[in-house]
């Protein structure tokens, strides 16, 4: 076999997510609780025996409340988490300041723990000893897990989580929009945050390059069992209160 052969036939080459790979969680997390969170909303006060314009009053309210809380939770928390890593980064800027010689002797360890030993890590250790800023990233890199590319963006998480939580929720309230019985209303949700969720699923195994099957089970799962307990919860709510 020439070079020339064996070359056609290696795989395809696979592109990385790309610069914007951070945010998949406040993606698939926000889409996906919109879809399964206003489901169970509606299954539940349907299944308590409330009228069709009821659950749609009640869908609007709850997808935008929803929609504030999931935005304005992924807000403090992306911020939070920026300021504990801010925070840790300039202490370790001081640490570089004033023990030095402990910072490098703690890199030896940390390149030993990712396979570069003797010269060669000593080599990296002289390059990085004589540069306060790249012993810096290093350090971040090595010892936080952070690098500046891989940073997110509080507003644009939290941008992310309350628009696509609006947009997982509009399978489960716009059919009590269309349709004037509450069961058919809710049986046409319920194909609605299926088909949303299969989707949800695919793009998280296209995402993740898992097993399709096993994420659209887990899903539905999720969906199905969530949605029977609050039908039933709101029937047994409504037998205890109305007899």
């Amino acid at each position: 076999m020439d070079i020339d052969q064996g070359y056609r036939q290696r795989p395809a080459f696979t592109e990385h997510l790309g610069s914007h790979r951070q945010y998949w969680r406040d993606i698939i997390l926000g889409v996906n609780d919109g879809l399964v969170s206003m489901f169970l909303l509606v299954a539940g006060v349907v299944g308590g025996g409330m009228a069709t314009r009821s659950v749609l009053l009640i869908g609007v309210a709850g997808a935008i409340a929803g929609a504030v809380s999931m935005a304005a939770g992924e807000y403090m928390a992306t911020k939070s988490q920026d300021e504990v890593f801010q925070g840790e980064i300039e202490l370790e800027r001081e640490h570089i300041r004033d023990f030095k010689e402990d910072e490098l002797h703690e890199l030896r360890d940390l390149l030993e723990g990712i396979g570069l030993d003797g010269d060669l890590r000593e080599e990296v250790v002289k390059h990085f000893k004589g540069d306060d800023e790249a012993l810096l990233k290093v350090m971040t890199a090595l010892e936080f897990g952070v690098l500046e590319a891989e940073r997110r963006s509080a507003l644009a998480a939290a941008a992310m989580s309350g628009a696509l939580f609006l947009l997982g929720s509009l399978p489960s309230v716009i059919p009590f929009a269309i349709v004037e019985n509450p069961n058919r209303g809710l049986f046409a949700a319920a194909i609605g945050a299926v088909l949303g969720l299969l989707i949800v699923g695919a793009i998280k195994t296209w995402a993740t390059r898992s097993k399709p099957l096993r994420a659209a089970i887990e899903n539905l799962a999720i969906a199905g069992v969530g949605g029977a307990l609050a039908y039933w919860v709101g029937v047994g709510f409504d037998r205890i209160v109305n007899g």
